[in-house]
């Protein structure tokens, strides 16, 4: 059971939905990842957003012209992200256990995508094999981007994961650190609570 299914049941797609289009008819910025991405590989790049929840980055990429797949362990995002892109293709799976084979025939990715805290809400003591199965999607050379918080502060929950830890895991599974970043508009890592880290294969 992931720590995300201990907190919300597997329930939450259409709060979550909601919490976020407030948010955005507030003025809020909410295609800061999509953007960061879009910085890093051009349009027509394949993407897959590991832990895509509702959909709310792959979308937006896939506007921008990326050949986007998306892949969620919880049916109840899933089920707005089909409802708000049904064009687009939605996998459920567990990323511990992702096969890349079984998503449409789309491997060799040039750039997975793991937003929103996904890396500290994966099961306990799986965050290892989710990185190894994601580095398996990637072509030499594809980048593997996330994103998440590093304290309580930044967190639905309490962190189980620092970034040291969450770099060695990148080593081990063969990529190589590119940069650090604090926020996802790319201001420079000042060891803050909230960390984008971009690895290479």
């Amino acid at each position: 059971m992931s720590r995300w299914n201990d907190l919300t049941g597997g329930t939450s797609g259409e709060d979550y939905a909601a919490r976020f289009a407030a948010l955005a008819r507030s003025g809020k910025d909410m295609h800061g990842e999509a953007r960061f991405c879009a910085a890093l590989v051009p349009p027509g790049a394949r993407v897959l957003d590991a832990g895509c929840g509702t959909g709310r980055v792959m979308i937006r990429l896939a506007e921008l012209g990326y050949d986007c797949v998306g892949v969620d362990l919880d049916g109840s995002m899933l089920a707005v992200a089909r409802q708000q892109a049904p064009q687009l293709p939605w996998f459920q799976a567990d990323l511990a256990e992702l096969d890349p084979d079984a998503l449409g025939g789309a491997t060799d990715f040039d750039l997975v995508v793991v937003a929103g805290n996904v890396f500290q809400l994966v099961a306990d003591g799986t965050v290892a094999t989710v990185v190894r199965r994601l580095t398996a999607a990637l072509r030499p050379g594809g980048l593997l981007v996330s994103g998440f918080g590093l304290d309580e502060a930044h967190l639905p929950v309490s962190p189980t994961l620092t970034l040291d830890q969450y770099d060695g895991h990148c080593e081990s599974a063969g990529l190589t650190l590119v940069d650090h970043f604090a926020t996802w508009d790319a201001d420079p890592y000042d060891g803050g609570g909230y960390a984008v880290s971009v690895h290479r294969r």
